[in-house]
């Protein structure tokens, strides 16, 4: 390590976490995203990935990409703003507009782009949000991103969002009420009428972040506002088109004000290029699957119930999930990751997680089943896991 260069500092750190046991190498996946992935050359239950319907590698997606390059090309060239909003791209929001029944609808390069850049955009300094404690990293920098002020509630607790909200009420500026859909870490689900209700009874902006929802919750995956039937009630949806969906981005769906101002003021949306081509076709490839293939959510569910049940009766403890992102819980993040690294040598890719992502002593194995696993391979997972975990000591 050279103590001369102003970066040594970051050496320093690695190896600080690297003595702890909680330093991560990147695994390299060699195959497409499927139920058993190649990754560093073997082959592997793939219980890591976000591909909830297994669309990452479905045929028509892949078609239309391939259809959307020889038409279109490889990129577009440009910002929205400028000269890089094609055709693909905007009948992409209209199509995403119309599944979400709202108004209209604007992509965003991707998710966490779309977080950050519209709280950061709809707000300033004197204004105030009242967050989930556990909402996802990008809400948390959009949030500081707009210099508003920030008030964060207990996981879940309505009851203090609203306690909140009552007590900013005679306070200027506007109020920005804010949740994830599905929680990423531990799977459950935000009591969204109860809080529709307090964002309601006390003015303020109800938004939510759909990421873990979209293609998971409500009709055909249309999300948590339609899993709870509160159309019109949610004044600004994010969703994804990474996890469920299969391809790259996020989206913001709202009124047409809300969708116009963020065109004018969003920066990620205003100083990145637009998606190339392809991804926009594979896209709405996707969606026409949701909607012609409602089965795939189906046996997302049958899946997801069925590994739960496996796990609970090898005597896991799988938190508070109530979605296909289910925990194991260990405790300390070392143990987390010995208990990852260990899994892979036994054929099974699922990453352990600790401390900044999840708070110290809360560390686990996330797991995410697909509608894409076969029995079998989810009979050998839960077999893995429990042969692992006695040896480690989590199990006894």
């Amino acid at each position: 390590m050279d103590t001369h260069s102003p970066l040594a500092y970051l050496s320093a750190e690695i190896e600080s976490w690297k003595q702890a046991g909680t330093h991560q190498r990147l695994r390299e996946l060699e195959s497409a995203c499927e139920p058993v992935s190649r990754f560093d050359g073997k082959e592997v239950i793939n219980l890591a990935s976000n591909n909830y319907l297994g669309l990452a590698n479905h045929p028509k997606l892949v078609e239309a990409a391939i259809d959307a390059v020889r038409r279109y090309g490889a990129g577009s060239g440009a910002v929205r703003t400028i000269a890089g909003t094609m055709t693909i791209h905007l009948e992409l929001e209209r199509r995403i507009a119309a599944f979400k029944n709202v108004e209209a609808c604007v992509v965003f390069q991707s998710g966490f782009a779309a977080n950050a850049g519209t709280v950061a955009a709809i707000l300033t300094p004197e204004d105030h949000i009242v967050s989930d404690e556990l909402n996802h990293a990008s809400i948390i920098d959009g949030c500081k991103l707009s210099k508003a002020k920030i008030h964060v509630f207990a996981h879940k607790d309505a009851a203090a969002a609203g306690r909140i909200l009552a007590e900013l009420e005679a306070q200027a500026g506007r109020k920005l009420l804010i949740t994830d859909g599905v929680f990423s870490m531990d799977g459950d689900i935000a009591p969204l009428p109860a809080l529709v209700e307090a964002a309601r009874s006390h003015g303020a902006i109800m938004m939510i972040d759909d990421a873990h929802s979209s293609g998971v919750l409500g009709r055909n995956g249309r999300g948590t506002v339609d899993h709870y039937g509160l159309h019109g009630q949610v004044g600004i949806q994010v969703g994804t088109l990474s996890k469920a969906i299969g391809v790259l981005g996020g989206y913001v769906c709202g009124s047409r004000d809300l969708i116009d101002y963020l065109c004018h003021r969003a920066r990620p949306f205003l100083f990145s290029t637009s998606h190339p081509p392809s991804v926009a076709a594979s896209c709405l490839a996707a969606f026409d699957i949701l909607e012609q293939e409602p089965e795939r959510i189906e046996r997302l569910w049958a899946n997801t119930r069925y590994f739960k049940s496996g796990l609970e009766a090898a005597g896991f403890d799988t938190g508070a999930s109530e979605t296909p992102i289910t925990p194991i819980m260990v405790g300390e993040a070392k143990l987390a990751h010995q208990f990852s690294a260990a899994l892979f040598e036994e054929g099974l890719f699922s990453t352990g997680i600790g401390f900044p992502t999840v708070p110290k002593g809360k560390a686990r194995i996330r797991t995410i089943v697909t509608a894409a696993h076969s029995r079998d391979e989810l009979d050998r997972a839960i077999g893995i896991l429990s042969l692992v975990a006695r040896r480690l000591g989590i199990l006894v």
